[in-house]
């Protein structure tokens, strides 16, 4: 069974573990908080501009024509934001579940451990309940290791089709720009 040093050090590494993912997830939003900003500011500067130059247009015509010209990068600095975002929180996902993998692993671990030895100090004639209950340990974990797997390829799906849509509005800009 456990003793309390073995209780201990379970939960001081799992104390480890949350705040690795706490400074983790604080990286994180401290990358979009800077991503966030630096949009802003780039924001408000190309505003400055446009303002003096729709103030410096001659006439309707040529608001327009500067109209046009300032509505084309729009989709394209939107893509270009989006894709830095999903990257980042990409890069959160790929950490949390890397800890988590490896939390589940040192968990079930210390269960299969923990069986075993309660099997070792069974009463005679446990045995055949110890196989069963090994048994259907056995069966859960590779349950949740197929759940695992569905859940990472839904995930890829997702940022597969994030990626074919965003591609697919770059060529649409690309082309309207043409057009």
């Amino acid at each position: 069974m456990l003793n309390t040093e073995q209780f201990a050090a379970t939960n001081k590494a799992n104390f480890e573990a949350l705040m690795g993912l706490t400074a983790k997830a604080f990286d994180g939003v401290e990358q979009l908080t800077a991503l966030n900003l630096q949009v802003v500011k780039a924001s408000l500067d190309e505003a400055t501009e446009a303002g003096l130059a729709a103030l410096s247009a001659k006439d309707p015509q040529a608001l327009f024509a500067l109209q046009a010209t300032l509505l084309q990068p729009g989709a394209e600095k939107a893509n270009a934001y989006g894709k830095q975002v999903a990257g980042i929180v990409a890069g959160i996902k790929a950490d949390v579940e890397k800890v988590a993998g490896q939390q589940a692993a040192a968990a079930q671990s210390s269960f299969a451990a923990l069986v075993e030895a309660a099997g070792k100090n069974a009463p005679a004639g446990a045995g055949n309940g110890m196989e069963l209950f090994k048994s259907a340990m056995a069966t859960a974990n590779n349950a949740f290791d197929s759940l695992q797997k569905a859940g990472r390829q839904a995930a890829e799906t997702a940022e597969a089709n994030y990626a074919a849509v965003t591609g697919s509005m770059t060529k649409a800009t690309a082309k309207a720009k043409r057009g």
